[in-house]
């Protein structure tokens, strides 16, 4: 790809093992209804964002039973010692019994924060069941990166998140696809404007163009980091829908890169 502008930082992947990627890959794209792009492995994405210079990956998985939250981080924990460019999110489970263990644990182990997924996992963000994970992930400053949107489902909205936001102050908060897949007309109400990062993954593709530039005005192109959703879509389409919006030099190096290269080192992780 031609002109790329600079390093680039990639906020929101997924991983899977190679023995069951195929499925997992299969499984997302008929919730969504879409043909997923890639290949859903650690090899795949890294192939795929280097087309566009990626540097840095934050990749995750999700749990949709207990019983896999530990396999899973321990799945992210290896592949971020075999890839230097990866920066692993763990994930959480609502039932799992061993919550505040395992934070620590993952913590320990080089983790950085939790991805959830509310409407994979089947529970509402603002469930009181989730405050305690909220309270200890915010004691060691672990950003959380939800989900975040879905007109089909009551468990992820802007509204959810932002009570997420109103109970724990010092938890840092990533609400993805531009703070509500679907649902930015909720976002602009609840979330745009307040102390939250929004990324912009799964976004372009519907949201029209002067919408888009409307949330970014309002809640500020600082607020902003680049996510391709791979592997729901491949790394040089996203770019070039980043690229759709003509932002201005410094505010495209920000959503690409420096945005998320701030954030990280606000986490002791620097690019």
């Amino acid at each position: 790809m031609e002109n790329i502008p600079g390093k680039i930082i990639d906020f929101h992947a997924h991983i899977y093992p190679q023995k069951i990627a195929d499925k997992a890959v299969h499984s997302i794209g008929k919730f969504y209804n879409i043909n997923m792009e890639g290949q859903g492995t650690a090899g795949g994405l890294v192939d795929n964002g280097n087309k566009i210079g990626v540097v840095k990956y934050i990749v995750h998985s999700t749990a949709t039973k207990p019983s896999q939250v530990e396999a899973i981080n321990n799945f992210i924990i290896s592949e971020i010692s075999a890839e230097k460019r990866f920066v692993g999110f763990g994930t959480l489970h609502q039932d799992f019994d061993k919550t505040e263990t395992e934070i620590v644990r993952i913590k320990d182990a080089g983790l950085k924060g939790i991805k959830l997924h509310p409407d994979f996992q089947a529970f509402k963000a603002d469930d009181p069941k989730m405050d305690l994970a909220y309270e200890i992930l915010a004691h060691y400053k672990m950003p959380v990166l939800f989900h975040a949107g879905d007109i089909r489902y009551d468990y992820s909205g802007p509204r959810r998140i932002a009570n997420v936001l109103d109970k724990h102050p010092g938890l840092i908060v990533i609400a993805a696809h531009f703070g509500g897949y679907t649902q930015w007309d909720e976002a602009y109400e609840y979330l745009v404007g307040r102390d939250v990062w929004f990324d912009t993954s799964s976004t372009l593709w519907k949201l029209p163009v002067q919408d888009a530039l409307r949330i970014m005005e309002k809640h500020g192109y600082d607020r902003f980091l680049f996510g391709s959703d791979f592997p729901m879509w491949d790394h040089e389409g996203e770019l070039k829908r980043i690229l759709g919006l003509n932002l201005p030099a410094d505010k495209l190096e920000a959503v690409l890169f420096g945005n998320g290269a701030r954030l990280l080192a606000s986490i002791g992780c620097y690019v």
